[in-house]
């Protein structure tokens, strides 16, 4: 629990002097865990102010890009299911310029790394990612509980901190 609170610890001092945000969240909807971003954004509908754009970017980010871009955020929070070795339902925070040390590889159509490239070049938004550990990624519907009980935590604390 003490990881939890440092990535809440960081996301907090992240999104301080947030004006406008956006809150991606990424995942394959019949992958299980992987749908966690989805479904945090989808909980945080209509518990957010008009300062807060929700988008279901589900496995291709790149088809939203212009969307936030009009939007004009000055925080971009992608959300997504990460294998990083963590317990299932931890959760990290990372600022883009740290995915630098990841491959230009990913299971989406557009690498999340030259996603988040692509915002902070274009935009000067700030972009980091809420990654959470999958239990399970097999072909199928529904989190585990243990996902489940992290997108909950999830969703409270952005409620909380969110412009």
């Amino acid at each position: 629990m003490a990881e939890t609170s440092s990535a809440e610890k960081k996301l907090k001092g992240w999104l301080s002097g947030a004006e406008r945000v956006v809150v991606a969240g990424v995942g394959n909807p019949i992958r299980m865990d992987d749908f966690v971003g989805v479904k945090v954004v989808r909980d945080l509908c209509g518990k957010v102010s008009e300062n807060v754009l929700l988008v279901e970017c589900e496995t291709v980010p790149e088809s939203f890009l212009q969307r936030i871009v009009d939007f004009q955020p000055s925080h971009v929070l992608i959300v997504d299911a990460a294998v990083m070795g963590l317990e299932p339902g931890e959760y990290r925070f990372v600022q883009s310029e740290h995915l630098r040390v990841f491959p230009a590889i990913s299971t989406h159509m557009l690498p999340l790394r030259v996603f988040c490239d692509y915002l902070a070049g274009v935009m000067g938004a700030k972009v980091g990612l809420l990654l959470v550990e999958p239990k399970n990624v097999d072909f199928g519907e529904g989190l585990s509980e243990e996902v489940e009980a992290a997108s909950r935590r999830i969703v409270n604390f952005l409620v909380e901190v969110l412009p």
